[in-house]
């Protein structure tokens, strides 16, 4: 797929035939109770299938955050105990989010319950949920008409945690999009809780530039927070004053990472895709341009670092109905083509947004398509409901492992704080990190790494003792010297000797170049954090490159060393010359050859 996305670039779209899936004819495993062929909605409309065929879910897997239960009527103390046992593992599988399918087997056969049944069953997970300090929230119900004159519901529970310490969950989407298709005034609405005048009102609290405030447009990487709370309401400013208030109300909290969408900006838009480790990225289009400018270059950039997205057709309300269907039509015809091969999900409903969730987290082929409007509001309440459900990538046997490494910090930001010192902003990719922890940051621009203490975290703008692998913080560094670090460092544990290294190699896929790439060409490689120019010392096995050739290549940083690991994801561009691959060898600076065995004075360290 990775030669194929090179379209998205550079190439022109291909046609394909049919329409979007609309609607959902079987569901994927843990998905809605709505999937077999003879659950109905409320309305009494089909989901297909034939009469008298059993409808069926996938069977229940034991990993995971997805529970079947057939009925939880007057359990006895024993059973109580039991099942509360086991939603301890499906929240903790969840990372304190799980969803309880009512009326099913464990089998995955739609047996439904009576109204009165499913009122006990309801009742007992409301019991087992305050056990475990959750709240539990009906995502929605399906009436079964297989073989029974009664009917029969199935009911989708969702169960999550009361934030206890600030563990809540935290998802990471990047916003993405052509400038001027309503992206910024769109978190504006999300986040502080009042729709748009129409005139861009929405998202002056976005900006961070007096430039951006003139122009309209956002030239920097922000921030925006978005909550819900343990039943599932919407958590933010228009009820809370400060972020600290929205954190402590907050069981699971969306970070909008705004990028840039002009041109101009790319390279700011890849930094933040790069080094902020988004877990999904929402692709924002106007309903009124279609598909234009960077919107199809931002497309690519997330299929080439993988990057689950989902679509977000803007400024319905200026639009005819025609042209807003036309506009999804384009869409639906680029995501199907062979470079994509993805499968678009309209979403119109409250049923459909929590299909799309579930769907979207477990199959990477599923891209849901919102239609909304900033300014009149609708179909917002569905995109709401879609990030609320929306589960999180890793489980928690992987955020486990990554939280028993040594500790390593991306420096992706830093500030002077008055009164504070020194502040670096980032991910910590392992480990745990502590307030007052000693770590090492480097490499220098002669290779060096410096000791340093951290003397207080901040997560969401609020104070936090320990950060743990994958968030996303604040560290201040009291008066440690500013000019000493720079973007694409690294803080780490000092036990963990890290390798720093002037040549790699990478396995690459030229994705788009107007002529041939050959040694000596100049490009700027993005890896994580580490934004830098590299010169192109030998491509293996061939003297050139063209676009959609695969190749193992060797670069050269021209400036200084850098924190690399071999397999990250690599993106190199140079005008409109493009490519992705990932790094293969690496050949590492040995403290000998870096003169790190020297006496290096008070402040620096010596490996």
């Amino acid at each position: 797929m990775d030669s194929r996305v090179s379209e998205l670039f550079g190439g022109c779209c291909r046609p394909a035939g049919g329409g979007a899936l609309r609607g959902r004819g079987g569901a994927a495993p843990g998905g809605g109770c709505g999937g077999g062929s003879k659950a109905k909605k409320k309305n009494g409309r089909s989901r297909g299938g034939k009469a008298n065929n059993p409808p069926y879910l996938p069977p229940e897997a034991e990993d995971g955050n997805i529970e079947y239960k057939l009925k939880l009527v007057n359990p006895s103390q024993y059973r109580f105990e039991h099942l509360v046992t086991q939603m301890k593992w499906r929240l903790q599988e969840g990372r304190g989010e799980a969803v309880y399918q009512i009326g099913v087997e464990d089998n995955g056969l739609l047996v439904g319950l009576s109204e009165e049944e499913m009122r006990a069953s309801l009742k007992t997970l409301r019991r087992m949920a305050e056990k475990v300090g959750a709240d539990i929230t009906v995502l929605r119900e399906r009436e079964v008409d297989y073989d029974s004159d009664v009917p029969r519901k199935i009911t989708e529970v969702l169960v999550r945690k009361v934030p206890d310490n600030q563990q809540f969950l935290d998802l990471r989407v990047a916003v993405l999009g052509n400038v001027d298709s309503g992206k910024s005034t769109l978190l504006g609405v999300l986040t502080q809780g009042e729709l748009d005048n129409g005139r861009g009102r929405a998202r002056l609290n976005l900006f961070r530039h007096l430039h951006e405030i003139q122009s309209g447009r956002t030239s920097s990487i922000s921030f925006e927070i978005l909550g819900f709370n343990s039943k599932g309401e919407v958590v933010n400013y228009s009820d809370s004053r400060t972020a600290e208030e929205i954190c402590e109300s907050s069981s699971k909290m969306i970070t909008f990472i705004d990028l840039a969408g002009h041109h101009k900006y790319l390279k700011t838009t890849i930094f933040g895709l790069t080094s902020y480790c988004p877990d999904f990225a929402m692709l924002v289009v106007s309903a009124n341009t279609g598909i234009a400018g960077t919107t199809r270059e931002h497309l690519g950039l997330a299929m080439a670092l993988k990057v689950p997205f989902f679509i977000v057709i803007s400024k319905v309300d200026l639009c005819s109905k025609a042209t807003v269907e036309r506009t999804v039509k384009q869409l639906e015809r680029i995501l199907k083509q062979p470079g994509c091969n993805k499968l678009p999900l309209l979403v119109n409903s409250d049923d459909d947004a929590v299909t799309a969730a579930q769907q979207f987290a477990q199959s990477p082929n599923i891209t849901p398509i919102f239609t909304l409007s900033s300014v009149s509001g609708e179909n917002l309440d569905l995109l709401k409901v879609f990030l609320n459900i929306l589960p999180p990538l890793t489980n928690s046997k992987e955020q486990e492992e990554l939280m028993q490494q040594l500790t390593e910090f991306q420096v992706d930001e830093i500030y002077t704080v008055p009164e504070v010192g020194t502040v670096v902003g980032g991910t910590l990719s392992s480990g745990i990190c502590r307030e007052g922890e000693n770590l090492v940051v480097g490499p220098t621009d002669d290779g060096k790494f410096l000791r340093l203490k951290v003397c207080s975290i901040q997560r969401n703008r609020s104070a936090c003792r320990v950060l743990r692998a994958g968030q996303a913080a604040t560290l201040a560094l009291g008066p440690f010297d500013r000019s000493l670090l720079r973007k694409g460092m690294v803080m780490v544990s000092p036990e963990m000797n890290p390798t720093i290294c002037s040549v790699f190699e990478a396995e690459i896929v030229l994705l788009f170049h107007a002529t041939t790439f050959r040694k000596g060409f100049q490009v700027t490689v993005h890896v994580g954090n580490v934004r830098q120019t590299a010169i192109v010392e030998k491509i293996h096995g061939k003297d050139k490159l063209r676009t959609g050739e695969k190749a193992v290549v060797r670069f050269r940083f021209i400036k200084h060393p850098e924190y690399l690991k071999i397999g990250a994801k690599l993106l190199f561009r140079e005008g409109v010359t493009k490519g992705i691959g990932h790094v293969t060898d690496l050949q590492a600076i040995t403290t000998k050859e870096n003169g790190l065995e020297e006496s290096l004075g008070p402040g620096q360290l010596s490996f």
